[in-house]
């Protein structure tokens, strides 16, 4: 099995994703390897549907197997927001801190924190696409707590955990990360074709 296109320009996943598959046979090649520099519009509304954006544009552009994803803060008493619009919720410039505040001011009188992530992973292969899925349940915290990860780690804190994602070392995050789960599944994926 040859590499695969990991179908992303945030460098946080990309390093997630390669430690996450450290053990695997899969080997990634990111955008900035392959001499791709274009930032892929996220236009839908579901997950899944910009996931399989990402994934087709660059397996357009190259022809080769690709792979991108897609993930979203999901909060019960904000009718599921930032949800799709996570890494925008604050404006188009993606700035975590805003996010991170508005999520906190629109939080700030609620009583039910609970929240998930979800991750879906959108992979073309041999010019078919599958979809896998990784979701952790937890809570949002009434301010930031640590200083490693990144886009809203600082605020949740996983189901089965007292530490927030950023309070984490990277081994500690994975065994609750939605990331993670969506990433197995595509492994077993891969098994299966060998």
């Amino acid at each position: 099995m040859g590499p695969i296109i990991f179908a992303t320009n945030n460098q946080n996943k990309v390093a997630e994703v390669q430690l996450l598959l450290k053990k695997s046979d899969i080997i990634i090649k990111t955008l900035k390897e392959e001499g791709i520099e274009i930032d892929i519009p996220e236009p839908f509304d579901t997950l899944e549907e910009n996931a399989q954006e990402k994934a087709k544009v660059i397996n357009d552009l190259t022809g080769k197997n690709c792979f991108s994803e897609d993930t979203g803060l999901f909060v019960t008493a904000l009718a599921g927001a930032p949800g799709v619009k996570s890494a925008r919720y604050a404006g188009e410039n993606k700035s975590m801190e805003k996010n991170i505040n508005l999520l906190l001011h629109n939080l700030h009188e609620e009583k039910d924190r609970t929240a998930y992530f979800k991750t879906v992973i959108c992979l073309v292969w041999n010019e078919k696409s599958y979809f896998f899925n990784g979701i952790c349940e937890g809570k949002i915290e009434l301010y930031k707590k640590g200083n490693a990860g990144f886009g809203y780690d600082s605020v949740f804190t996983p189901k089965g955990s007292d530490k927030t994602f950023a309070e984490m070392a990277i081994n500690d995050k994975n065994i609750f990360s939605h990331r993670k789960k969506a990433l197995a599944e595509l492994t077993a994926f891969f098994d299966q074709q060998q």
